[in-house]
């Protein structure tokens, strides 16, 4: 990772619109589509247990950001991907993990370790035995840092609900792996 980024403790809450520019410029969001998440990160920010990490530059400019919380069968997410789980023998991943709701870098930061650190400094403090995401159902190197960490793909074209593209589930054992580890 580089030097002039630091991981620590995100306000997302009152960085909410910052960190929505980054996912914009990451995944390719309309203005339409950032107003709509806009609502729902801070509906997923009143719930139990929910936090994030955000890594910054020296100058304080929000370049990553990650965020999750103890999974919930209740939570809209859930009920997506639920079928599709137990279609593959799997659903009990949704119970005791905790969920990686959203991690996204700025695409000039990407493929330096800052994504890795995020999603490792979030999942270290867990409670919950496993984590579990979803992410595009393409080769991408999402679902190749994914896989080096220990993520493996639990459903495949998982459709959610206005995405236009279909989605895999993957779950990981925590600690999520090291490089070097086996």
């Amino acid at each position: 990772m580089t030097d002039d980024v630091v991981i620590g403790p995100l306000d997302l809450a009152a960085r909410v619109d910052e960190a929505l520019r980054v996912q914009a410029l990451a995944f390719g969001l309309g203005d339409d589509e950032v107003a709509v998440r806009r609502q729902i990160v801070l509906r997923h920010l009143t719930y139990p247990g929910a936090r994030s990490l955000g890594a910054t530059t020296p100058d304080g400019r929000l370049v990553g950001f990650v965020y999750g919380m103890p999974n919930d069968r209740a939570h809209w997410w859930s009920t997506v991907v639920e079928p599709y789980l137990r279609a593959q023998g799997t659903d009990g991943w949704l119970d005791h993990s905790f969920v990686i709701t959203e991690l996204h870098v700025r695409p000039g930061y990407q493929s330096r370790g800052i994504g890795r650190a995020l999603i490792t400094g979030i999942t270290d403090s867990a409670a919950e035995p496993r984590s579990i995401l979803s992410a595009i159902d393409a080769e991408s190197p999402a679902r190749g840092l994914y896989r080096s960490l220990g993520y493996a793909d639990l459903a495949c074209q998982v459709l959610f609900p206005s995405a236009p593209k279909p989605y895999a589930v993957m779950g990981a054992p925590l600690p999520l792996r090291r490089p070097g580890a086996h």
